[in-house]
């Protein structure tokens, strides 16, 4: 059942402007900004054209189940939202993962909601979401699931994901939401076509992924010399798998795995079928 509270705002994050001048959210704890390139390009670029959204909500009539694990203050839900809307095709359901409402109830804030794209319907929905941990138009139902995201991930296996944004905190910050074992979790709740897409083009973070059951693939650019990493239940589901070079790279680096790998991680991957071909 999707969570129903809403906490009093809590000061753990703070609206900063970037070099850019974009403003972005700042998780005071970790220091770490969210979407620094700016909330809405970010968003838009490495998850919402990067799932194929659009195309996937208009081939089929039975809902489509995204996702989101970190929910911060709801640019990728948010992007997602207006995304259905503007369909009007297949529904659109969003699970949205995170232990912590405090950015989204600074982001829908009247001062920062244009900023962070929360004005509108989707303001609309956001607030129902902190309000209810639930909102529902003709084409979006959207719920919260608030708490650790080992036990809340489990509490979604019988939602399947046909998508799913991965967007916490870095493994700096959050080690252990990118660990074989979320990643493993994540697969075991994905439908058949799913694909994951992450922010996060590090080594580690793909081996992770390539030991949790997933084919994976490079994603959008990020940044000169860095990209975003796609994932799959099925290698043809990616444009541009890891390739066999990747492996020589990853076999000499040297942090390549997260600390949950089994001792024997390097020989599982290389004998992945993606590497293979």
């Amino acid at each position: 059942m999707p969570a129903r509270c809403s906490p009093p705002l809590t000061l753990d994050c703070e609206v900063v402007q970037t070099r850019s001048g974009a403003q972005a959210m700042r998780d005071k704890l970790s220091g770490e900004l969210m979407h620094p390139v700016g909330p809405l390009i970010e968003s838009e670029r490495l998850y919402i054209a990067a799932s194929r959204l659009a195309l996937r909500l208009k081939c089929s009539s039975a809902p489509l189940v995204l996702w989101d694990v970190g929910l911060g203050a709801a640019s990728n839900a948010s992007r997602a939202w207006l995304c259905a809307e503007a369909c009007a095709a297949r529904p659109l359901r969003i699970l949205s993962f995170d232990r912590s409402l405090a950015a989204l109830q600074l982001a829908v804030r009247p001062e920062h909601a244009s900023a962070f794209g929360l004005q509108g319907s989707v303001g609309e929905a956001a607030r129902g979401l902190l309000e209810h941990g639930r909102h529902e138009s003709a084409h979006c139902a959207w719920e919260l699931r608030l708490g650790e995201l080992q036990s809340t991930l489990r509490d979604a296996l019988p939602d399947p994901a046909d998508i799913v944004f991965w967007d916490p905190f870095s493994p700096r910050a959050n080690p252990e939401l990118w660990t074989c074992a979320a990643f493993a979790l994540a697969r075991r709740g994905c439908r058949p076509g799913a694909t994951l897409h992450t922010y996060s083009g590090a080594t580690a973070v793909r081996a992770a992924l390539l030991l949790a059951g997933f084919a994976v693939g490079v994603g959008e650019f990020v940044s000169p010399g860095k990209y975003a990493t796609c994932a799959a239940t099925a290698v043809d589901d990616l444009s541009q798998p890891l390739t066999r070079r990747w492996f020589e790279r990853l076999a000499r680096s040297s942090a390549p795995f997260p600390d949950d790998a089994p001792p024997d991680a390097l020989e599982r991957i290389e004998a992945l079928p993606q590497f293979a071909r």
